[in-house]
């Protein structure tokens, strides 16, 4: 199975770990990446993840989430065809870096689209070609 993690699901074990919430996607994520590296899963990785990553401020956060792209085994490049399917869905309220992100994972063949972010969680009930999920939910229907 091909997935796709995005850049807030990547970060969310650097948010406030008190809520709930946090915790909890935190370390379904762990255990996702967990999985990724016995080869469970197969990661995709992407030129907007790279640009995102590249614009974090925090030096190791940026370092450690980088390292994972060796994991990946496709890098979609930047191309003319994800730009039309972003833009398409864009016209149903994804904002563009997600859209961008989206399309990638399309183009790669992803089976989930794993996000901590509400609104492409919520838009992304309009995506037909991948699921998109916050890890808890990619738990629950993969694993159980």
């Amino acid at each position: 199975m091909r997935i796709y993690l995005d850049n807030c699901c990547f970060n969310r074990p650097f948010d406030d770990q008190a809520q709930i919430r946090i915790r909890l996607e935190t370390e379904a994520k762990l255990k996702i990446q967990d999985d990724i590296l016995q080869e469970k899963f197969q990661l995709v990785w992407s030129y907007i993840l790279e640009a995102e990553n590249t614009a974090n401020p925090f030096d190791e956060r940026k370092r450690l989430i980088k390292e994972w792209s060796r994991y990946a085994i496709i890098y979609v490049k930047e191309n003319s065809i994800d730009m039309e399917k972003a833009k398409k869905m864009i016209q149903l309220g994804i904002r563009n870096k997600d859209a961008l992100h989206i399309s990638c994972a399309i183009t790669a063949g992803c089976n989930y689209f794993l996000s901590t972010d509400d609104k492409i969680l919520e838009r992304g009930k309009l995506i037909d070609d991948l699921l998109v999920a916050d890890p808890i939910r990619f738990i629950k229907e993969v694993y159980i």
